[in-house]
């Protein structure tokens, strides 16, 4: 990409990515609506966005959170992936519909009333829901704002993934869209993600959508690999949401004659998707690489990434330009030792930067080295503050191998900053 200066560069990139593959359009409207669990009349917007097939597929394929408190548009689409066809999803922010007790009833009732104005079963359709949790849906203001989406979606031209991307987000800064030309035909992808982040397949959405022609078998076998090879190897701030989901469809316009291109395409956009949600997470000023090297297995490489990017120890001094690693050795030795892992650590290694900071058991730190990382950590830092567009693609990298087997993992984490605390302790104030 290209490097960004203001927010109408960064839409123009995204409209340059954005074309809709054949057979699918978008539609939206808002509406208000007054949260009664607040006990006031204060009112608050949200976005109602359609994401729908011109026709039913029976390609589609989910993948879904494994928190224990779901909500219940993942409990609804779980079983929606057991039905014959798929004809859309209806997206809304603000709420997550979590943990209420007429919570499905209520994605139901939503969905219900949409299939009349789309002229189509509710069986077809899926529900998704991002923002609080344990607030009720304002389920009458959405049914009735729901004309005002389907006009949309019959008057939508411009077949451009864009506004699904903006209209999505809750705390996220920039929206967020990949895509790829492949065999002749289109994969497009959003996402919304900036807290609540450490799928394990946060809150975290995604949407990926193509006309290649791909069996329903194909893309069931093909999305959750590589969702484990990419969403679940990121974290902003170790929470697992109950809403995460991963939803992709076919609308089978087009010949695929190559299918492990299409699953290398598939991968691609998932992976920088991945990396543009850890970019925009909420407060984040540094994005962070972790790549771990010489472990026993893959498992094992990802857990060890994980326990170095969750440290809130390890994530401040990122956060402060400050290259102190002797808390990476601290963070990976006490996962080890937690978890009954022998290191070696006369074998281990680990860089900063592309420079050698401990080897052979200790570290190898200079002055003119620790000069050098503290601006290296600096050059790759941003503004936590900056909204509207990523300012640019550089990532704080970590290298670490461990000397005990031949597997790899990559984890993407991202630092821990005043601005991080300030949303989160002011979300729904």
């Amino acid at each position: 990409m290209q490097k960004i200066k203001s927010a109408t560069d960064y839409r123009n990139e995204l409209e340059s990515r954005g074309a809709l593959p054949e057979g699918f359009s978008t539609g939206f409207t808002g509406l208000t609506f007054s949260p009664t669990e607040l006990g006031s009349d204060q009112v608050m917007e949200m976005n109602l966005s359609m994401l729908m097939l011109d026709k039913p597929t029976t390609v589609f394929a989910g993948t879904f959170t494994k928190n224990l408190f779901p909500g219940a548009p993942v409990l609804l689409c779980r079983k929606r992936l057991e039905n014959d066809r798929f004809r859309g999803i209806i997206i809304n922010n603000k709420i997550a519909n979590v943990c209420i007790e007429t919570g499905v009833e209520d994605s139901e009732e939503l969905l219900k009333a949409a299939a009349v104005q789309l002229g189509c079963s509710p069986d077809e359709l899926m529900a998704s829901s991002t923002g609080v949790i344990g607030w009720r849906l304002p389920v009458n203001e959405m049914i009735n704002a729901l004309p005002s989406a389907v006009e949309s979606l019959r008057s939508n031209s411009r077949r451009n993934a864009v506004e699904l991307a903006e209209r999505i987000m809750t705390t996220d800064s920039f929206p967020k869209l990949r895509s790829r030309s492949v065999c002749g035909g289109r994969i497009t992808a959003v996402a919304k993600g900036a807290g609540m982040i450490e799928p394990n397949m946060a809150t975290m959405l995604c949407f990926i959508i193509t006309d290649l022609s791909i069996s329903r078998d194909e893309l069931r076998e093909m999305l959750p690999p590589i969702v484990g090879e990419t969403f679940n190897r990121i974290s902003v701030d170790s929470d697992q949401s109950t809403s995460d989901m991963v939803i992709a469809a076919s609308s089978d316009r087009k010949p695929c004659a190559d299918k492990a291109e299409f699953r290398k395409a598939l991968y691609e956009v998932c992976s920088e998707l991945a990396e543009d949600i850890v970019r925009n997470g909420e407060g984040t000023g540094h994005v962070i690489r972790v790549t771990v090297d010489g472990a026993a297995s893959v498992e094992e490489a990802s857990a060890i990434g994980k326990a170095l990017v969750n440290s809130p120890l390890v994530k401040t001094a990122i956060a402060g330009n400050d290259p102190n690693v002797g808390r990476f050795a601290s963070s990976i030795g006490d996962y080890c030792g937690n978890n009954g892992i022998k290191l070696p650590v006369d074998k281990m290694e680990i860089s900063l930067g592309g420079e050698l900071i401990f080897s052979g058991g200790g570290f190898c730190m200079t002055p003119a080295k620790e000069f050098r990382l503290a601006a290296y950590l600096s050059e790759c830092g941003t503004i936590p503050e900056h909204k509207g567009w990523p300012v640019h693609e550089k990532t704080v990298n970590i290298d670490i191998n461990i000397g005990m087997g031949n597997s790899r993992s990559t984890i993407l984490g991202s630092d821990l900053t005043h601005e991080y605390v300030r949303e989160n302790a002011d979300y729904r104030t």
